[in-house]
Formats: C-alpha cells, sequence, structure tokens
C-alpha cells in the first residue's frame, strides 16, 4: 500500500529534477525558494523563477497540507469528513517571448479518513499538462499531444481520450466561448480499478511530471530565438490576459486554495508579470492572430 508521505516524498523529488531542468533551459536566471508553514497543518517549497532570457516568471510549486475542510469545500466535494490531505507539484511558465508557449502542469493527491471504521481511506490522484500558446504553431500542438498519448498509452490505452476531453471542456473559457489554449489532457479523482492499480496511478502521476521538462525545453528551443514584433508582444500581452480571467474565474485549484486558507503568493503565482485589456481587440482578418483563434476551440484531433 502506497502512503502519503511517499506519494509527497517522490513529488519533491520532482519538483527538484523540473527545477533544475527549467534552470538550464533558461542560463540566466535562478529560482528563488521559500519554505513555508500553512496555518491549520503542513507547508510547501515555493520556487520562483523570474527575469530570465527566455522564462519572465514561473513558479514550481511543492505542498503537502492537511487539516479540516471547510463547509463549502466539503460541500463541493460531496463529503462529510472533515479532515484532508493534500499533496501535489503546481508549475506555470511565462515566458517573455511571444512565439513560446505558456505551459500549466499540475499533479496532486487528495486523502480523507473513512466514514467507516478500519475502511480504506478515500483517496484519488488527479492533474494534467496544458499548453497555451500565444500563436498556435500546429507542428508544436501535434507534438505536445503526441507526447502526451505516448505517456498515457503506458498505463491505460483510454487515458489520452479521455483526459484529452476532459482537458478540452476544463480549459474552456465560456464567457469568452474559447479554450485557453490548445488544451492537454486533465483528469481528477482517478482511482484503482480493476484495470489498474494505485501503484500504476502513482507511476502515472509521475512519468506525467517528468515529461513536463523535455517537452517544454524543445518547445521553447524551436521558438526563442526568433525575432518578434511589437505588434506580436501585444498580442502576447493580450492573451495572457484570457489565461488571467481563466484562473480567476474558473481554475478549481485556485479556489481549493483560497477557500482552504492556502498561502496566497503561491496561489496566485500563476498569473503573468504583465497582460492587456484592450478594449473590443479585433484581430486582422487573415493574420497569424486571427488563424490562432480560429483553433482555439474544443475537439481538435491534433495527434
Amino acid at each position: 500500500m502506497i502512503t502519503k508521505e511517499q506519494i509527497a516524498a517522490d513529488y519533491q523529488t520532482i519538483q527538484d529534477e523540473i527545477c533544475q531542468s527549467l534552470t538550464q533551459l533558461d542560463g540566466a536566471a535562478r529560482f528563488e525558494e521559500e519554505v513555508w508553514e500553512r496555518d491549520g497543518g503542513g507547508g510547501g517549497r515555493t520556487r520562483i523563477i523570474q527575469n530570465g532570457s527566455v522564462l519572465e516568471k514561473g513558479g514550481v510549486n511543492f505542498s503537502a497540507v492537511h487539516g479540516r475542510l471547510p463547509e463549502a469545500v466539503k460541500k463541493a466535494f460531496k463529503v462529510e469528513q472533515d479532515d484532508f490531505f493534500a499533496t501535489g507539484v503546481s508549475i506555470v511558465m511565462h515566458p517573455n517571448h511571444p512565439l513560446v508557449p505558456i505551459i500549466h502542469m499540475n499533479i496532486r493527491y487528495f486523502e480523507m479518513p473513512s466514514s467507516f471504521v478500519n475502511d480504506q481511506p478515500l483517496r484519488w490522484f488527479g492533474g494534467g499538462i496544458d499548453l497555451t500558446p500565444h500563436y498556435v504553431f500546429e507542428n508544436d500542438a501535434r507534438f505536445f499531444h503526441s507526447s502526451l498519448k505516448a505517456v498515457c498509452d503506458k498505463y491505460h490505452s483510454d487515458f489520452y481520450h479521455r483526459f484529452k476531453v476532459w482537458a478540452d471542456d476544463y480549459f474552456f473559457i465560456k464567457h469568452r466561448a474559447e479554450t485557453r489554449g490548445i488544451g492537454g489532457i486533465f483528469y481528477d479523482r482517478l482511482t484503482a480499478t480493476e484495470d489498474i492499480s494505485w501503484i500504476d496511478i502513482l507511476e502515472f502521476s509521475k512519468s506525467l511530471g517528468r515529461t513536463f521538462a523535455p517537452v517544454y525545453t524543445e518547445l521553447v528551443n524551436r521558438h526563442r530565438n526568433e525575432p518578434f514584433t511589437e505588434q506580436e508582444q501585444l498580442w502576447q500581452y493580450l492573451r495572457r490576459s484570457r489565461y488571467a480571467e481563466f484562473n480567476l474565474v474558473y481554475d478549481a485549484g485556485t479556489k481549493f486554495g483560497l477557500e482552504t486558507n492556502g498561502r496566497i503568493e503561491s496561489i496566485l503565482m500563476s498569473l503573468p508579470p504583465t497582460a492587456k485589456w484592450v478594449y473590443n481587440h479585433q484581430p486582422e482578418p487573415g493574420s497569424a492572430e486571427e488563424k490562432t483563434l480560429s483553433l482555439l476551440k474544443k475537439g481538435i484531433n491534433w495527434v
């Protein structure tokens, strides 16, 4: 039986590995670390990188927290228990280059004691990776989704299709009627079944975490040295504003963190350093910006 302590230790190792890879990728900036404790139980390591050669702002955060769930969260989770344990790694990277995409990853584990004496705890895994290009390049999208499918297929033949559809639905900005980016995979409340064991689910979660660095390194290096214009940077800031809207209005992790008295700086590290809201901005007909908007929709089979 895997333990929550083992899962938390594995996630800490993955945080270390990703930070080392991103430091090497950027080549100039270094991560700043803040170790923190949560009122009510647990804590984490917030690591922020800023003003690098390509990474303008990003965070690779680990947390392992416990305590009592607020009533609003209990109702949302449809549980009666109060005590909880949650651990995970959460990442957002905002590049300074408009042709390099924003990327987000989260792997997490949640556990509550059972309502029944001597019964197994209530537990599940969640997570995913999604990509938010300022400009959608179809070759990049195919590479990204093919990489995620390869990880999923190692553990279950149905994972990629299920989790890709879930990501399309989850990362959707309803008030804009557009997806946040080109999606990826997203899953929640994943539990052991006859088809997959708890050990395999943990290994899937770890494999997904270890996919992040090589995939993003490839995408960054494809575009980091290409020239860009002021118009393209303005478009980058407009797309960042959509990212901020989603995280503040819809993102479940942001809501959970705020409602469980999480650390505000860590929760809101996902917000970009600079964004713009231009009234009724319309891209030029036939432009790369218009093409990108046309690809921000559900159901595209990138693989």
